[in-house]
């Protein structure tokens, strides 16, 4: 099976440029951008077992993808017919991990936390924020997964937003989010509160001492707000770092 038929089977997409959500015109940047964003949705590092096969073919997809975009002549070859030939087509064999750690840093705790500072009540935030009211309408639980660097507690700083946008006629009013029963956001802290100890209990079980509090910090507030946003630094810090390390000390490598 070639590439588009990947697509089309993975991401419902014939269109390299549709699969990474980008624009024909995009610059080299933009679609590595765009291809890391779409790597992270689908990293099999992020899933449970019984989906990770799912989630490698959907990686290795687009990898092959970004491989061939971000090469000139096969771009330009693929602009031209819309197709991508055999001998232009990417190893099947090819460590698809580690050409993703060839082009993208290790992510640290400064990187996080810059990209938190920036991303927090951003304009980019409040259309994730308006996106996730809509697709759930209003269902502050899940809207608190799926914006990124949330935690519980950005919730009063979203309702407050969600409601004046409400009350401007911007979005629609949805009960679940007016009238939502109180237990409901009692229960939601005091989950968030268990998985700040859950961590914490972590910590100690990877006998990780103060010169890592900074690191389990980032983990606990992912681990707090449950989020599942597509480029979320979170989600990839606590596949690296929050599983114990093998006792052979060696690193095996990914099929």
């Amino acid at each position: 099976m070639g590439l588009i038929e990947d697509c089309v089977e993975h991401f419902n997409e014939k269109n390299l440029y549709a699969v990474l959500a980008v624009e024909t015109s995009a610059k080299p940047n933009e679609l590595k951008k765009a291809y890391h964003r779409c790597s992270l949705k689908v990293h099999p590092d992020r899933v449970s077992e019984s989906d990770k096969n799912d989630a490698t073919k959907k990686f290795q997809t687009l990898g092959k993808l970004y491989s061939v975009l971000s090469d000139k002549e096969k771009r330009s070859i693929y602009d031209e017919t819309g197709k991508v030939f055999d001998d232009l087509d990417t190893d099947q064999e090819m460590d698809w991990n580690d050409y993703w750690r060839l082009l993208f840093q290790k992510i640290t705790v400064k990187d996080i936390e810059k990209f938190e500072e920036t991303y927090r009540e951003s304009p980019e935030e409040l259309e994730e924020l308006k996106k996730a009211y809509i697709e759930f309408s209003g269902d502050m639980e899940e809207i608190l997964k799926n914006v990124m660097c949330c935690t519980y507690d950005d919730e009063p700083r979203f309702r407050k937003t969600l409601q004046e946008l409400i009350d401007n006629d911007e979005l629609p009013e949805y009960e679940m989010f007016t009238k939502e029963d109180k237990k409901k956001s009692k229960k939601r802290k005091k989950k968030a509160i268990a998985e700040e100890k859950e961590a914490e209990s972590m910590k100690k079980e990877l006998n990780l001492g103060d010169a890592d509090d900074s690191l389990m910090a980032m983990i606990q507030k992912k681990q707090a707000s449950r989020q599942q946003g597509a480029d979320d630094f979170f989600a990839q810090l606590e596949a690296k770092y929050a599983k114990p390390k093998s006792k052979s000390g060696g690193k095996k490598k990914k099929k």
